[in-house]
């Protein structure tokens, strides 16, 4: 009896420290909310409840895939073995459909029957529970061995299964708060970013609690040195539409607003005593609390200034073109006057030169109309050019005969070199471009001066230059030269004339719309200014003229077209490239669910992928990050901003090309040429003795094949295509491994590297085929470079 009672308090003390360890665990599983800190404290937790060695806990994401996994006990060779280890996907997706918990004496024999391959560490026992939380699968602990060489027993089950239930809810809590925090993140980021200027204003104290960047630049023309914005607003008067004024000295700015009223659209002048004004759009929302009092007042605010200066510039424009269509017009009144009502009528002599004169203000009034048409059109997106092969010596012959007898005094010097490709150019357009930087050159030049036309092959375009040796360009002004400029008629105050401003955006149009650029340099005043522009060049074709080759024929795409996928969420901007693919010769793959990108990616294999910006729930350049089957595609971004930290984003993540909306169909073909030209794959990589065979998937080295894992041949395969490159870490995790570098320790890199380069004969001190950038990642010398 006695001794049964000792055995029974035995079990209840042993109990007890299960139940204090439970609960330690417990406590120390919920300090955190970040959510990869949790995990590994929850596998070491489990470890130390059951006296297990090591240990191992996977969650899953919403389509079943593994999400996380985080180990505890392995050395970093034991986990990369694990990772590398090929069953390790099925044997994960097994013990992921049991759903109940798995307690095994011998692991070895169990993998075995279930058909797999040996395991890649000594485990012999295994216990797992899986991880539930309201009903919901999130994933399972694996533990292996315990520390005293014995198997795990049904105490253990039971313990773990009560802290897999807890450790469930911690994991549910820090996701949780990771979807939070980036939802407050993205929201802080929308609104720092946003175009219009959003104030927080307390509803007690009408102090402001936050101005966003957009509402600090509008209210800053007031602001006085030494004050910030939210002092400002707290001293600045108030002028609303009805004419009502008031001070902050009678009412803070706030609270002229939290009079329980939403406001919207209403014009407002903000001043400052000493004259300073800006005028407003105001929008003010009252922010209750639940038993209806206003706490808060949201206050958004449009500066009015630049809609003011449009509309003066507006005006001005009309003015100008009044006044330069007045002129001609009034010179062909004249003239056709004249000859009505002289008496006796004038002599043949005299009625011709009255015609000349008729003739010469009529061609000027047609190219102002022009002009006029050809910027609505560019402005409206409708411009269209009809490309084909051309000799561009002709282009440029006709544009200096047409320069020089519409009265052109500067000799033209011409610098074309006879081995240039054809050029993919409507003739007309070309000519117009050119014509239009002739006369610019010719207006700011003495007649004495030479006007120089050169061209050189840059890669997929041709490149021209038309060079002037008059009066320069100050620097500040090189931004603005290609902008509709109304008001610049006559001359300005640095001596430079500007005719109607619209010459050189014209230009701007009809380059981009066969998918070039035109730039402007100068290296100041009296030094002359260079404007260069560039057109496709027809890659891999004779210079004599022939027929058009076919919009997306490419070299060694005679057997099929190629497959384009587009990806964007407005259905009509979907049919309309779709169509305008279809049209050039491409196959187009269209879709509006960035989900199942990766996918549709390996199931369809598209040459080149067009994608959209903004996308529901994600973004073009968080794809690029997230989708890594994008890492070995051309991409092209189509979006309706233009600004340059977008497009240098977008291009810094890789993409090949930045499109912005709206667009000719000319530009985007040629711009999908470029960029499938220059993704455009070798069919092997050869340096020293080093051969890689992409078709045959074969590496030899000095003529003897070289046995490559998958892995390490598709690591090989990305260096070397993108040889004379530095790969990052995360760059080969992405392009190689096809997942997130976030979820791979790089250190599998390394290891990879390691041996890809003892198969390769490389010495990693004196490398010859595999170098690398320390703290960077690794490259591979061009072919031809040693």
């Amino acid at each position: 009896m006695t001794e049964s009672r000792e055995v029974l308090e035995r079990r209840i003390e042993a109990l007890r420290k299960r139940i204090s360890m439970l609960c330690a665990a417990i406590l120390r599983i919920n300090k955190s909310l970040d959510l990869d800190a949790v995990l590994q404290e929850i596998v070491d937790r489990a470890r130390y409840l059951t006296g297990a060695r090591v240990g191992v806990i996977t969650t899953i994401g919403e389509r079943g895939e593994i999400h996380d996994f985080v180990t505890s006990g392995l050395s970093d060779d034991e986990r990369r073995q694990m990772v590398e280890w090929p069953d390790g996907h099925r044997l994960f997706e097994h013990l992921r459909d049991l759903g109940a918990p798995l307690r095994v004496e011998d692991y070895s024999d169990y993998l075995r029957d279930l058909g797999f391959s040996v395991y890649p560490w000594d485990v012999r026992t295994i216990q797992g529970t899986p991880l539930r939380h309201r009903g919901e699968h999130l994933g399972s602990f694996f533990l292996g061995d315990k520390e005293d060489g014995q198997a795990f027993t049904s105490e253990d089950e039971e313990v773990l299964a009560l802290f897999a239930s807890q450790a469930a809810a911690a994991i549910e809590n820090a996701r949780t708060h990771g979807d939070v925090e980036r939802a407050r993140a993205d929201l802080e980021g929308l609104i720092e970013t946003a175009p219009v200027g959003v104030g927080v204003f307390d509803a007690k104290s009408g102090r402001a609690i936050s101005l966003n960047n957009e509402a600090r630049r509008i209210v800053d023309p007031l602001r006085t040195p030494g004050h910030t914005a939210e002092q400002l607003l707290e001293s600045v008067a108030v002028q609303r539409a009805d004419g009502r004024e008031s001070s902050p000295k009678d009412v803070p700015f706030a609270h002229q607003f939290a009079d329980a009223r939403a406001l919207r659209a209403e014009e407002i002048v903000l001043s400052v005593p000493d004259g300073r004004s800006i005028r407003t759009l105001l929008n003010v929302t009252p922010i209750r609390s639940e038993r209806g009092d206003v706490v808060s007042v949201v206050v958004t605010m449009q500066d009015l200034g630049p809609l003011d200066e449009l509309e003066r510039q507006r005006a001005e424009f009309l003015e100008m073109v009044s006044h330069e269509l007045r002129t001609p017009l009034t010179a062909i009144k004249g003239s056709a006057a004249t000859v009505f009502g002289s008496v006796p009528v004038p002599p043949q002599g005299a009625l011709l030169q009255f015609f000349r004169i008729i003739e010469k203000q009529a061609d000027h009034m047609h190219g102002l109309i022009s002009n006029l048409l050809d910027a609505g059109s560019i402005r409206a997106g409708t411009l269209t050019v009809a490309p084909e092969p051309t000799e561009l010596l002709q282009v440029v012959d006709r544009a200096r005969s047409n320069f020089l007898s519409a009265g052109g005094h500067n000799r033209v010097q011409m610098n074309i070199p006879p081995d240039l490709p054809l050029v993919l150019v409507d003739r007309d357009r070309i000519v117009q471009v050119l014509n239009n930087l002739l006369l610019n050159a010719a207006r700011h030049s003495p007649g004495s001066s030479p006007i120089r036309i050169d061209a050189v092959h840059d890669n997929e375009f041709v490149a021209i230059s038309v060079t002037d040796q008059g009066r320069g360009i100050p620097p500040e002004r090189l931004p603005h030269l290609f902008q509709k400029r109304p008001g610049l008629s006559g001359e300005d105050d640095d001596g430079f004339t500007g005719g109607t401003g619209l010459g050189l955006a014209i230009c701007r149009g009809l380059v981009e719309a066969h998918g070039g650029r035109i730039r402007a340099e100068s290296g100041g005043i009296g030094q002359g200014a260079r404007f260069t522009f560039t057109v496709p060049a027809v890659q891999g074709r004779p210079r004599a003229a022939g027929p058009a080759p076919e919009p997306g024929a490419l070299a060694g795409d005679t057997a099929e077209k190629p497959k384009v996928l587009v990806v964007d969420d407005d259905p009509q901007m979907l049919r309309y490239v779709r169509d305008l693919l279809a049209v050039a010769g491409y196959n187009a793959v269209v879709t509006g669910d960035a989900e199942g990108l990766s996918s549709l990616i390996r199931t369809e294999r598209p040459r080149l992928v067009i994608l959209d910006l903004v996308l529901p729930g994600t973004d073009g350049i968080k794809l690029m990050e997230q989708v890594p089957e994008l890492g070995d595609l051309p991409v092209i971004f189509l979006s309706g901003y233009g600004r340059e930290e977008t497009i240098a984003k977008a291009l810094a993540k890789g993409a090949a090309d930045y499109v912005v909306k709206p667009f000719s169909p000319t530009e985007l073909t040629a711009r999908i040429r470029a960029a499938l030209r220059a993704h455009s794959w070798p069919e092997s990589y050869v340096l020293r003795d080093l051969t890689i065979d992409y078709d045959r998937r074969r590496v030899t080295v000095a003529g003897k094949a070289v046995e490559l894992t998958p892995t390490e041949y598709e690591v090989l395969r990305v260096l070397s295509v993108n040889s004379g490159r530095v790969l990052t870490y995360g760059s080969l995790l992405r392009q190689a491994w096809k997942r997130s570098p976030g979820r791979i320790d790089p250190k599998l890199v390394q290891a990879v590297m390691k041996k890809l380069r003892s198969k390769l004969h490389d010495d990693a001190a004196r490398p010859v085929y595999i170098h690398n950038e320390r703290g960077v990642g690794y490259y591979m010398p061009k072919p031809g470079g040693l």
